[in-house]
């Protein structure tokens, strides 16, 4: 990313920003990126015509946040914090201060002044591995969890405003899930087509946050499971089958407004326009698959592992027949047509941690979905899947969270959470 100096107009001197550091002056320099991704704003069903590009930069400001219906990315670096601070100002301009490094980040430019050039006696703004690097398509999205408005309703002026969407998940048939490492109060999700500038967003929004939130658990993730640009080649999960084949295109506005953005009345006011994220760390038996025969992996999925044609079908895309499938068939399970239309956008990615400590790999699926409603979207399909789905012989679900997902930053005097706050903000 390139070292932006520019000073705001009106603004602290280079060496009293530097001395302030970068949480004390977020405003002043969210005005010095009006030459970047200020200038950048989404338009419509939230996709750039650059938004496939590798190295582009992907418009911040928009009716909805970046990162949900744009094109998906191949990497991703998520992070759920819990928050630190009594203080409602604090963490306001907390938020005021991500916003604006977002801002920058995404549209390729350093934190601040950057990771050289101010008072040599201060920690530089930003913490430099990104230099030199292109914006790589980053997005960042920022959501809020049910604790958020549990912990810190009456301390941040937040009663009343928890949407009823917003639902603690329900133990699920098979879940072993790891407390340390779901939930959270807030999470960032950083998707790129390059690694490093994925982990140096979240590692400077960590940075800024120093004092007001904590990262709670983080997930790395490569090789996108799911795509919202249908005109690209499919993707294939650790299981080496295609995935989301069905997946909402970020250009099909009407089945976005259906499924994923929420409608006005559908809430408080600050959620219109947002959307609802549920993140699942889903474990694959790998060493177990890997032993499976082809007729039972085909059948376990309900589809051919070349073409990836539903049992039956020729192509791809063809549409199944869901009764020549295996009852227990994941496809089948998981069809709009047996859930009652619900249809949810995927943004999923493979993961590998290490081992587990018994010579097995530590891989999976780290499920990323955003609808509009959770307990219409979510639950209902993962309560028949969890039940009856083939597919639970080889995963576990280890680790999850929900949080509710606010429109986008509209302009340069917009930040994330400002309707939410707005009443005393």
């Amino acid at each position: 990313m390139t070292n932006d100096t520019t000073q705001a107009a009106g603004g602290p001197s280079p060496s009293r920003r530097s001395l302030i550091g970068w949480g004390g002056a977020g405003l002043a320099l969210g005005a010095a990126a009006a030459g970047g991704a200020v200038a950048m704003t989404r338009t419509g069903n939230d996709v750039d015509p650059a938004g496939a590009e590798t190295g582009a930069a992907v418009a911040f400001h928009g009716a909805h946040q970046a990162g949900i219906a744009t094109p998906v990315q191949d990497r991703l670096h998520f992070a759920s914090f819990d928050v630190k601070t009594d203080d409602r100002a604090e963490f306001v301009q907390m938020l005021k201060d991500w916003t604006a490094a977002a801002r920058r980040m995404t549209a390729g430019h350093a934190v601040g002044e950057g990771a050289y050039g101010g008072l040599a006696e201060a920690p530089p703004d930003d913490t430099g591995e990104a230099l030199g690097l292109k914006p790589s398509r980053l997005t960042l999205t920022i959501g809020f969890g049910p604790s958020l408005f549990e912990k810190y309703g009456e301390k941040f002026g937040l009663t009343g405003q928890r949407p009823e969407a917003l639902v603690d998940l329900p133990p699920f048939p098979g879940d072993n899930l790891e407390k340390t490492r779901s939930d959270g109060d807030l999470c960032i999700q950083a998707c790129a087509d390059d690694p490093q500038v994925a982990v140096h967003a979240i590692r400077n929004l960590a940075r800024i946050g120093f004092g007001k939130v904590a990262v709670r658990w983080s997930q790395l993730g490569f090789g996108k499971t799911s795509s919202t640009t249908p005109d690209a080649q499919t993707p294939r999960n650790l299981m080496g089958f295609k995935d989301g084949t069905r997946n909402i295109a970020g250009t099909e506005p009407d089945r976005l407004k259906k499924f994923v953005w929420v409608g006005e009345g559908e809430g408080p006011a600050w959620m219109t326009g947002g959307s609802y994220l549920v993140a699942r760390r889903i474990r694959m038996n790998i060493e177990t698959w890997d032993r499976t025969s082809l007729q039972e992996q085909e059948d376990v999925f309900g589809r051919d592992k070349g073409e990836g044609a539903p049992v039956g079908k020729a192509k791809e895309r063809d549409e199944p027949f869901l009764k020549a499938m295996k009852p227990d068939a994941h496809v089948r399970l998981a069809h709009p047509d047996s859930n009652d239309g619900v249809t949810l956008l995927r943004r999923g990615y493979s993961f590998t941690d290490g081992t587990d400590g018994l010579g097995r790999l530590e891989a999976g699926l780290f499920f990323l979905a955003y609808q509009r409603d959770v307990r219409k979207g979510f639950i209902p399909v993962q309560r028949s899947l969890a039940r009856s789905d083939a597919l639970n012989e080889y995963i576990q679900h280890v680790s999850s969270a929900v949080f509710a997902v606010p429109p986008g930053v509209l302009d340069k005097d917009d930040w994330w959470g400002r309707a939410l706050f707005s009443k005393e903000a």
